[in-house]
């Protein structure tokens, strides 16, 4: 099983109602719980761990999941309110005003956390709940405790207007690198993280603190990786886009799917992946990013999908 540590929430999409006018209409979302629909259509069993309301968009999130053949039991659920995120869409791409406080995920608390079965494998974290308290320091918490043992997938997926203190969320940064095996994010997230670095220096940096497997995606532009031993760049699967919502989340379910597939989720495989091997892993992860842009709003392919697509 792989297990994904993170936000659940609701995201109001713009759109126009019959007359005309400009209405929002709720969608289940948070780049974790996206993760988490995008493995288990994939075909790998997952479970997912977050703080969830009682409330009936709490209720709309856990059924979402469960009509993915997502695990739930390890989400904590509580009368606290559910996130919820408005979204403004320009060309396509999305910007966020997020309403949390004192959520059901926010509130999460290390005294929350249940124990994992013995049969996770790996576990996929990162967004907007490492930039608040006290979840963040929960999650940080969770993957210091398992990453000795388990391997670790990251994707920070920088929101800039949540982060009140740049210094202390970047050391917070470091620190998820080094317990990381698998460090991903997309350009708009390095030009924040270090707006004069390039990616190779970037990316060199990462391994040096302990990854084994840094990713970039460039949208439109396609994707890189770096390890230790191996360089490897793919460009991005041409289609219609919709939007991108969901898009780089699709990407992270991929590259983990893949490596499952592939008997490849271990620390030591990651470790030493080939350029072949790496190059067929990001062009699959492409390809699922790829139809999940061609619709609207976070909807990622299924197995049978991808195998349709060949």
């Amino acid at each position: 099983m792989i297990v994904c540590c993170g936000e659940a929430l609701i995201d109001f999409l713009p759109r126009k109602g019959e007359d005309g006018a400009a209405v929002f209409q709720p969608f289940t979302g948070g780049s974790v719980l996206n993760v988490a629909i995008a493995l288990s259509r994939l075909g790998v069993r997952t479970g997912f761990l977050s703080g969830v309301s009682q409330d009936f968009f709490g209720t709309s999130l856990l059924d979402a999941l469960r009509a993915s053949n997502v695990d739930t039991g390890l989400c904590v659920v509580s009368e606290r309110p559910t996130t919820l995120a408005f979204v403004s869409l320009t060309v396509g791409h999305a910007q966020y005003a997020f309403f949390d406080e004192g959520s059901a995920g926010r509130m999460l608390a290390e005294e929350d956390l249940p124990a994992l079965p013995v049969d996770v494998a790996a576990l996929h974290f990162g967004s907007i709940y490492l930039m608040a308290e006290p979840c963040g320091s929960t999650i940080e918490t969770l993957i210091r405790n398992e990453s000795p043992t388990r391997v670790i997938s990251f994707d920070p997926n920088v929101r800039p207007s949540l982060i009140k203190n740049r210094g202390g969320y970047l050391a917070r940064l470091d620190r998820l690198f080094e317990m990381s095996d698998i460090v991903k994010f997309s350009d708009d997230d390095l030009a924040w993280m270090a707006p004069d670095g390039s990616f190779e220096a970037f990316a060199s940096g990462v391994l040096d603190k302990g990854a084994k497997l840094v990713i970039m995606t460039r949208g439109a532009e396609g994707a890189t990786a770096l390890t230790r031993t191996a360089a490897v760049s793919v460009p991005a699967v041409k289609v219609t886009v919709a939007d991108t919502i969901g898009a780089g989340d699709t990407f992270s379910a991929g590259m983990l799917a893949g490596l499952e597939d592939a008997g490849l989720l271990t620390k030591t495989a990651i470790a030493t992946l080939g350029e072949a091997q790496l190059r067929k892993l990001l062009t699959y992860a492409a390809s699922a990013a790829g139809i999940t842009s061609s619709r609207p709003g976070a909807n990622p392919p299924w197995k049978q999908e991808m195998q349709e697509a060949g």
